[in-house]
């Protein structure tokens, strides 16, 4: 399968529901801070939205649910790899998306056998505190290299400008974030992030 350039980031159903009439093909759901059976019918609701657009969904974090609920795609944080269980999770047949920030980081998520790798932050990002720096173009080129046709993931303070430096830098997907929750227009900007990353596939394992 292949999986669209283009990777928004919500924290909600609801803005699941609100963008996907604009053309989004592959999205996120990053549901922090809540009760557990909040998130599960965040999860639920999401996948019925996704699956009715013909939309890939990813759940972060949240790997017990994502199996109860039949998901098909799974995005752990480092952190999220100390307690999850990935015999679990690949029985049950999701795909699998890890995060990185180093050396270390970007061996501990090869050695799971992903689906993708994510590096970031590309660039400073005010999502949330982050312990590692920005880590700019030129890493994302060296991951490349080094993860070959595995998909990569370049998140974290990347806007619609910035986008085709990151594709050149050597991203197959771009996320984004507050560049769309935060845009005055987030519907017209996500529209513009469709037509600027429509027919750049990557490809997935």
């Amino acid at each position: 399968m292949t999986l669209d350039p283009f990777y928004p980031i919500f924290d909600s159903a609801d803005w699941i529901a609100r963008m996907l009439p604009l053309g989004m093909k592959l999205v996120q759901l990053r549901v922090k801070d809540r009760p557990e059976p909040e998130v599960a019918r965040e999860i639920a609701r999401a996948k019925r939205l996704c699956a009715e657009a013909g939309c890939v969904l990813v759940v972060n974090d949240y790997w017990k649910l994502a199996i109860e609920e039949g998901c098909d795609w799974l995005h752990l944080g480092q952190e999220d790899l100390d307690t999850a269980d990935l015999g679990a999770i690949r029985k049950a047949g999701l795909k699998l998306g890890v995060s990185s920030h180093d050396e270390a980081e970007l061996e501990r998520a090869l050695d799971t056998q992903p689906d993708y790798v994510a590096l970031g932050p590309v660039y400073p990002t005010i999502l949330k505190q982050m312990r590692f720096g920005p880590q700019g173009l030129e890493k994302l080129g060296e991951w490349k290299r080094r993860i070959g046709a595995l998909p990569l993931v370049g998140i974290g303070g990347i806007s619609l400008e910035r986008a085709p430096g990151v594709f050149e830098a050597g991203a197959d997907i771009v996320a984004a974030v507050t560049d769309i929750t935060l845009n005055a227009d987030p519907e017209g900007r996500l529209k513009a992030w469709v037509a600027a990353t429509r027919g750049r596939l990557s490809p997935a394992s």
